[in-house]
């Protein structure tokens, strides 16, 4: 009788035999799938609501198909880039999957920037059209005077704010005339293919644009949806732009869970109040600086808060006294860290359940830390930036915030050497300086270009900041180096005093000496607002610019 061999050849196991790909088993990832899972299951639930108007998941993903078709009469197809100026208004939303479905790439624009710089954006990201919410009409209209391109403009018509803003050849609304309902679209062919375009602040130099792939932002909407346990139906206001990161993702997410989108057009703390108590908000993203806002609005808007409500804060380390005000009221904060070039968060504080019996202030402390990777991230670490050798878990040695994983950008458009230099050694390189504690949490201490070196000591401008923020008088504060003759560099605090306040610049100084190591106090202090980006960052480099001048 004779055996057959059946021992694998090298190489080949007996899992790579007959057990290939096919449509059957494989697809690829992206989050435009969200938007029709949402309209088929839930097509009569609320999507969007803004002002007067409310549509369902059905409506919107008609809306959604008639852009696309649109797009397509208009001879946009893939890889074409199609930038959107506008504020969290429906119709952002809707590009967020009409741009994509037809392979072309969104590029949501930072409606808080300069003519000029909006003007290299353009050019740079090669857009083929551009569409204009009114309130940014003339804005627009100037930036694309000074590229001196032909770029098609479509103006959206919003009756809810006054003028019409026409500065293009048709509306919003005629170009989804010019589509149908039934416009046929299919995933992408290749989920590496770009999705959008964001662009970097560009705070040291032109803005870089950054790629992210249709995989990245269906792995970072369902992580936004695990690390947050958002569940089914989340009603979500739009503190957050659209334009910064995506939206954190949050468009794909809102999708994903099937809630619904409640979008306003600027932060005003009367108008979120309103809009939480009734719509009923039970998500919103923001920056500390307006939590902050939040948290010392007239107790008379917040009585209304009458129902659970999560907040997720990222785009700078939140001050503990922050985050204890805002708890303090009822929010329910979870900390989260990211990069433009992350896809907006991708680390988060996890909350430990044995934690609810500290004392607020002890809580406050430990959320106010960065924490531990997104289920949907491989890797993070915090290294030696030139070695990647990891830090010791101890609290104290600082190291480079590094990551790796699919929810990590493509690279920079038409920027080799910026894309080799962030990926060196097989991770990104997030510039940010970090420690890691006993328990692999990381905690940011500085930016690498805001660690102020005094003396030959490093001192974390985070730190100082957050010891300004609990005296009872200070509503911000931002610390940067101002250069010193004898010790190189010393903290310079920039400080906003709440309104009916008064403190002195050196009552700070002395409050600081008293709760910090005397080194790392302020040795000049300047009173009046910081200058900030739309996201709510301080704009540190111009507060560097202000200190070199004192």
């Amino acid at each position: 009788m004779m055996i057959r061999d059946t021992t694998p050849a090298a190489g080949n196991s007996i899992y790579d035999r007959d057990l290939d790909k096919s449509p059957a088993n494989f697809t690829q990832m992206s989050p435009l799938t969200f938007l029709e899972r949402a309209a088929a299951v839930y097509p009569a639930r609320t999507a969007v609501v803004y002002g007067t108007v409310r549509r369902n998941w059905m409506q919107t993903y008609d809306r959604v198909r008639k852009l696309a078709g649109g797009l397509a009469a208009h001879g946009i197809g893939k890889g074409d880039t199609v930038a959107v100026i506008a504020a969290n208004i429906p119709e952002m939303f809707e590009c967020h999957f009409g741009v994509p479905m037809i392979g072309a790439v969104l590029n949501a624009i930072n409606t808080r920037l300069d003519a000029e710089t909006i003007a290299f954006i353009l050019e740079h990201g090669e857009a083929r059209m551009v569409i204009v919410d009114p309130e940014f009409s003339d804005l627009a209209a100037r930036a694309i005077a000074m590229t001196g391109l032909t770029i098609e403009v479509i103006d959206i018509i919003d009756r809810q704010i006054e003028g019409s803003g026409r500065i293009g050849g048709i509306t919003y609304d005629e170009l989804l005339g010019e589509g149908s309902y039934n416009f046929r679209w299919s995933p992408p062919d290749n989920e590496w293919n770009a999705i959008s375009l964001n662009y970097t602040s560009g705070t040291t130099g032109d803005p870089k644009g950054v790629v992210y792939h249709h995989r990245g932002a269906y792995m970072n909407a369902i992580g936004n949806m695990l690390t947050w346990g958002m569940g089914d139906h989340p009603v979500y206001l739009w503190t957050l732009p659209m334009f910064h990161c995506n939206g954190w993702c949050f468009p794909w997410t809102i999708a994903a869970a099937a809630g619904t989108n409640i979008c306003m057009r600027a932060i005003r703390v009367e108008t979120v109040y309103d809009l939480i108590g009734r719509e009923k908000v039970s998500h919103f993203c923001a920056a500390p600086v307006v939590l902050n806002l939040l948290a010392h609005a007239p107790d008379a808007l917040k009585a209304g808060l009458d129902h659970p409500v999560k907040v997720m804060t990222a785009g700078a380390a939140p001050p503990a006294a922050v985050i204890e005000a805002m708890e303090a009221i009822g929010f329910a904060i979870t900390h989260t860290y990211g990069l433009t070039e992350t896809y907006g968060p991708a680390v988060v504080c996890a909350w430990h359940e044995e934690w609810d019996a500290l004392p607020i202030e002890e809580r406050a402390r430990l959320k106010a830390r960065q924490g531990v990777r997104y289920t949907v991230l491989d890797g993070l670490m915090v290294a030696d930036s030139e070695t990647l050798e990891p830090v010791p878990a101890d609290g104290e040695t600082m190291g480079e915030i590094f990551f790796r994983g699919n929810n990590v950008m493509r690279g920079y458009l038409k920027n080799p050497s910026s894309t080799e230099k962030a990926f060196a050694g097989g991770w990104f390189h997030s510039g940010d300086l970090a420690v890691l504690h006993a328990d692999g949490y990381i905690e940011i201490k500085d930016r690498s270009k805001d660690v102020i070196i005094s003396g030959g000591e490093n001192i974390s401008s985070i730190e100082v900041e957050g010891v300004l923020y609990r005296h009872p008088a200070v509503m911000e504060a931002a610390v940067v180096a101002r250069p010193d003759d004898k010790w190189g560099e010393t903290p310079c605090a920039f400080v906003g005093v709440k309104e009916g306040s008064a403190v002195t610049g050196q009552e700070l100084i002395d409050f600081c000496r008293a709760n910090m190591a005397h080194y790392k106090a302020p040795k000049t202090i300047v009173f009046g607002a910081l200058p900030k980006t739309s996201t709510g960052k301080v704009q540190k480099f111009m507060l560097r610019e202000r200190a070199r001048a004192l």
